[in-house]
């Protein structure tokens, strides 16, 4: 099995856990006199096993990601800078979109409004960021798909 495939049934087992809360927040109550559509302890019982696999997958994945190495830097590593590259990328789209905004003056009295910052500098560097990002997350999918689990 490839890594890629381990991380697919992770996200299986997360989405089965997340349908699993779901059906025991229905089943939690029922009217005197009805029954529950599910029995709840069937569904905790469902829960458990599907928890008991995502610990072992997940100790599993970290362990495969934190000896699997490109380049030098670990698959641990490369997560951990594409999530921030991420996260820098959304800060710098969002703070960008603000300080280009066109604002509307509705007389030549009103006081005019200016970016704080070069918007064509910023541009240039959320540019930048991105191909790395793009890189970044092709390098990873790579070794997702050629890794051996």
């Amino acid at each position: 099995m490839k890594l890629a495939n381990a991380l697919a049934e992770r996200a299986y087992l997360n989405a089965h856990l997340s349908e699993l809360r779901s059906r025991l927040e229905h089943n939690a109550r029922y009217q005197e006199g009805e029954t529950t559509a599910e029995d709840p302890y069937a569904l905790l019982a469902d829960m458990d096993q599907t928890l008991n696999k995502l610990e072992q997958l997940i100790a599993k994945i970290n362990l495969v990601n934190s000896t699997t190495v490109k380049d030098g830097k670990t698959l641990t590593e490369l997560l951990a800078k594409r999530d921030c590259l991420s996260l820098r990328l959304m800060t710098l789209k969002k703070f960008l979109d603000i300080a280009s905004s066109k604002i509307n003056r509705y007389s030549k009295t009103e006081i005019p409004i200016r970016s704080s910052v070069s918007v064509k500098d910023l541009q240039k560097e959320v540019d930048k960021y991105s191909m790395e990002l793009r890189q970044l997350d092709e390098t990873i999918q790579e070794l997702n798909w050629t890794t051996e689990f």
